[in-house]
């Protein structure tokens, strides 16, 4: 059968990701070849640019035929036709296939997330249901197999987006993400690079979180070979994420290169000589580890067992954090984070992340109030609008309790002084006005500005565009109160702290100083004086640990 082709098919070697490795058996791997193989027949067809649509349908229809009764004039459906037989494997996941390169045909762009996810449950999924299938795995295999497979098409939509929009007029970013760049021109034109970044980024989130509920596949596979093959996938899905957060694909082609694939398939093999292990507890560390956040310092003094529990709380507001700050649209942040919503329900049955199993398990171990992880969402659904202005003190205290009191609540009972309640709350609200205080412009330019409409319009500024909102010298004057009330809460802690367990509040203690020192170089600084973000140094963390561990 011709498929209109003008360029060879690609070959399993010019693949990202391994179709058919050296590292399953024989038979496995001559079945997994034939279904490659019929794929990319289909794939050519509805990809052929000399094609009319309805030629490529009725090619696409007569492929599903001759691979359902095994055509031998078409030898790549009969032979996997008779690779299902042998496997009672290929046929069905093909068929889901097809339906997928149907859709190409007729569809060439998606309107948000959701939509893009759905086509990857045709056009990815069933190749790694078919693996699963063929090697007789578990069904607990499917949902972490089909987040892999769905970060790997996103991943290769990602890299090829400039090219599938040239050659093949299509586009796999969801329009409304490139409405934030005012049209799809403007979103591919290379002088909108800082707009395209966001987007990408925010779009490599999405699929980071897959790659990490993907990290528990390999424990769930019976088959050595199967589970090779999959931890050398997910760590080359890795990898090409974190080449796309560093180089745009719309100007240049972006790819794992040779060393990445050796490096990858030594890690596979490195799966054949030892048993899978629970690496949820890994996802949140790195999640820790990749943030660079002053948290560290006071998660790096606790026992093994509650700086794991404070990995899985922090894991889950980096989450929830970076949907928030994004750059999806407000309706789909909602929907990420009512998805987060979800999880924290079945906490106690079946979580389906790794975070969510961690913070299952921290929930147990400690007992923490479940309804302070739904009280931070709230918060951060503050934080999805378009644009976000506070009304009153009432608004300003009551997102400081969501954001940041949630995070004390929880803490404290990681830290085993659950006595610390309202020091917890109470320093919360204080180290978010310094947060508030710290990012004025860097939140200014998301066109948010947390300082009380009410504080402004006592000095006679009314509302407007942020940017000119912080650039008015007055501005500075609320700020100077909202430090007050700052240097006030700090002063609170140190006298609550005088009546409590400060061996096990270290952790809060060294926080509660990252943000004073904080604090006071802002003073210094002055608040009409707002260049560049302010960073401690490692000089200030040693002095912070001192002055931690002095006794009240």
């Amino acid at each position: 059968m011709q498929t209109g082709a003008k360029e060879a098919s690609k070959k399993p070697r010019n693949e990202n990701f391994p179709v058919a490795s050296l590292v399953l058996s024989s038979e496995h791997r001559d079945a997994a070849l034939a279904f490659y193989g019929f794929a990319r027949l289909a794939d050519d067809v509805a990809d052929a640019p000399d094609l009319g649509a309805a030629e490529k349908l009725a090619r696409l229809e007569a492929l599903e035929q001759a691979l359902v009764s095994g055509d031998p004039t078409v030898p790549e459906a009969a032979r996997l036709h008779a690779a299902d037989r042998r496997h009672k494997a290929g046929l069905v996941q093909a068929r889901d296939l097809l339906r997928a390169f149907r859709q190409d045909v007729v569809k060439a762009r998606y309107n948000e997330w959701a939509e893009l996810v759905g086509y990857c449950r045709l056009s990815a999924n069933p190749v790694g249901r078919f693996l699963l299938a063929l090697h007789g795995e578990r069904i607990a295999a499917q949902a972490p197999a089909d987040a892999l497979c769905t970060a790997l098409q996103i991943l290769n939509h990602l890299q090829d987006c400039g090219d599938d929009r040239e050659r093949l007029g299509r586009i796999y970013i969801p329009i409304r993400w490139m409405m934030a760049a005012g049209s799809e021109a403007a979103f591919f034109d290379p002088s909108q690079a800082t707009i395209r970044r966001s987007v990408f980024d925010a779009m490599l989130d999405r699929v980071d979180a897959l790659i990490d509920q993907a990290q528990c596949l390999p424990q769930h596979l019976q088959s050595r070979r199967l589970r090779a093959q999959s931890i050398a996938t997910i760590a080359l899905a890795r990898c090409l994420s974190q080449r796309l957060r560093l180089a745009d694909p719309v100007v240049q082609r972006v790819q794992v290169n040779k060393p990445d694939a050796i490096k990858a398939f030594l890690r596979g093999l490195g799966g054949l000589a030892r048993a899978p292990v629970n690496g949820d507890h890994r996802v949140t560390a790195a999640v820790v580890r990749r943030s660079g956040s002053s948290f560290r310092l006071g998660m790096q003094s606790l026992a093994r067992e509650r700086r794991r529990a404070m990995h899985a709380v922090y894991a889950f507001c980096r989450a929830a954090d970076d949907i928030a700050d994004g750059a999806a649209p407000a309706s789909e942040k909602r929907a990420f984070l009512r998805d987060w919503r979800c999880e924290i329900d079945r906490l106690h049955r079946a979580p389906e992340t790794p975070i969510g199993r961690e913070l299952a398990r921290a929930s147990s171990l400690f007992k923490l109030p479940l309804e302070e992880c739904h009280a931070l969402l709230d918060g951060m659904e503050t934080d999805c609008a378009d644009r976000v202005r506070l009304a009153s003190d009432h608004e300003l205290g009551l997102y400081g309790r969501r954001v940041a009191g949630s995070v004390g609540a929880l803490s404290i009972r990681i830290f085993g002084a659950p006595a610390a309640h309202d020091f917890a709350l109470n320093l919360g609200r204080t180290l978010q006005l310094v947060n508030i205080l710290r990012d004025v412009d860097e939140d200014a330019a998301c066109e948010r500005v947390y300082i009380p409409l009410s504080r402004l319009a006592q000095l006679g500024l009314q509302d407007a565009p942020a940017a000119a909102l912080v650039a008015d010298p007055r501005f500075a004057r609320v700020c100077e109160s909202l430090a007050e009330e700052a240097r006030a809460g700090f002063a609170a802690a140190d006298e609550a702290l005088t009546r409590l367990d400060r061996a096990a509040l270290k952790p809060a203690i060294l926080m509660m100083e990252n943000y004073r020192r904080v604090l006071a170089r802002l003073a210094a600084r002055g608040w009409g004086v707002r260049q560049g973000k302010l960073r401690l140094s490692a000089t200030d963390r040693l002095q912070l640990i001192t002055r931690a561990m002095r006794p009240a």
